[in-house]
């Protein structure tokens, strides 16, 4: 059987078994195990082992469900409030209004957590139950949790550009001051969309937010002020060279504890609470991470992400065509894979040919981070989509058809960078020269 048939076997296994009402985490491991036994001579058992353990094992992994607590704590107290509460005036008067606290709150918690999962999963439990209260479009509100939870690979810190910097031997400080540009775009993309949608679909839209005066406004933004000390705590220490991201995660929720507690809202009940949710959540995702590694080395045993990038190499492309080749490429494996995995299991064979063609290995790694962002809200294995089914309770396939707009957007965002790439290389050659 050609690799090409086995793909498309596996890809039916698995659509068949989340069809079935599965687990996530178990069809992920079932068609791995199906792949094992199947189409390799590899021993399915002793894989499956090592995957499994080596995935909830990582280091790499430690700071996500402390960001998730630390969400998990300003969702239970008045933190989340004041953040609501801060940014609201500002743009509950914007066509779209109150959607786009979603899109601004992810971009400023991508600044803190370096996760996707871990910023959809907090902006989510944020904004998703007060946005449904007030009657704003359910298909909306996912859509912008969906493409907007996305900025936390992009927006540094991102645990996706150290990933790809380890992997390319490129400086990570300067992959951060790249994601800062294009991740400021994606926001005005994501925003200027809900803007068109809005106006396009009145009646889509609930009533006005009250009129607020500008001292008005500027005296909520003082509730912001305990959000930006948290995020200048988190970004500052890693920038200033005290702490690791790990570590960094450690004072996020130490921080917000201490602000809770200096805002009389940390009581038990929500200290207990934000811990338990925070369990829940990490674990949903641990489990999830635990099949797709299974997946993950099932692909890699037989041999499918190498020879898709082997059969990329022998087209012999022009620049551009390389690069769409490589973005099909990407979104194919991102469909049954992991952003990280992808990362690793291509940068061996994409790099050099990359490199032949003249492409700078930094604003590569801003267009590979940008392509891995499509992954993650498209299915099957899209991770926003497995995040929000858990927030929402809505299937993956009804929150990927209302991630499809953002999709489309990150989509431009990658042709503009590839027609425009000084927006991601600008800082960084500015901070050389500095």
């Amino acid at each position: 059987m050609s690799l090409l048939q086995i793909g498309a076997v596996l890809i039916i296994v698995l659509f068949v078994l989340l069809g079935s009402g599965l687990w996530v985490a178990i069809s992920l491991l079932a068609t791995g195990y199906v792949a094992l036994a199947v189409f390799t001579s590899t021993p399915p058992q002793l894989v499956l082992g090592s995957s499994v353990w080596g995935s909830i094992s990582t280091w790499s992994l430690a700071p996500l469900p402390l960001f998730i607590w630390m969400g998990e704590i300003l969702f239970h107290s008045r933190l989340s409030e004041d953040m609501f509460a801060g940014l609201a005036p500002w743009l509950g008067r914007l066509p779209g209004r109150l959607l786009h606290v979603n899109v601004v709150g992810s971009g400023l918690f991508a600044a803190v957590s370096g996760s996707s999962a871990a910023t959809c999963a907090t902006i989510g439990r944020m904004s998703y139950p007060e946005l449904t209260e007030r009657g704003y479009y359910d298909r909306m509100i996912i859509g912008t949790l969906a493409g907007s939870g996305t900025l936390g690979l992009l927006i540094p810190p991102s645990i996706m550009l150290i990933v790809y910097g380890i992997s390319a031997q490129v400086s990570i400080a300067r992959l951060f001051m790249a994601g800062i540009l294009p991740g400021v775009l994606l926001i005005l993309m994501f925003m200027s969309y809900v803007i068109i949608w809005s106006l396009l679909n009145p009646s889509h839209a609930p009533a006005a937010e009250p009129a607020t005066s500008l001292g008005e406004k500027l005296r909520g933004s003082t509730r912001l002020l305990s959000v930006f000390a948290l995020i200048i705590l988190v970004i500052g220490s890693i920038y200033a060279g005290l702490a690791t991201p790990t570590e960094s995660a450690a004072f996020g929720v130490a921080g917000a504890l201490v602000l809770s507690a200096l805002t009389r809202a940390l009581t038990w009940t929500s200290f207990r609470d934000s811990l338990t949710s925070a369990t829940r959540t990490s674990c949903m995702i641990g489990f999830i991470l635990a099949g797709a590694s299974v997946l993950t080395a099932a692909m890699g045993y037989t041999g499918l992400p190498s020879a898709l990038a082997q059969a990329i190499v022998s087209l012999h492309l022009p620049m551009y065509g390389l690069l769409a080749a490589l973005m099909l490429l990407f979104l194919v494996l991102g469909c049954f894979l992991d952003g990280i995995s992808v990362v690793v299991l291509t940068t061996s064979v994409v790099l050099p040919m990359v490199q032949a063609a003249g492409i700078d290995l930094l604003w590569f790694g801003i267009f590979l981070v940008i392509a891995v962002e499509m992954a993650q809200i498209t299915p099957p294995v899209g991770f926003n989509l497995f995040v929000l089914q858990g927030l929402t309770g809505r299937d993956s396939l009804t929150i990927a058809r209302a991630a499809i707009p953002f999709f489309l957007i990150l989509l431009a965002a990658a042709a503009i960078i590839t027609v425009f790439p000084m927006i991601a290389t600008w800082l960084p050659r500015m901070m050389s020269h500095a």
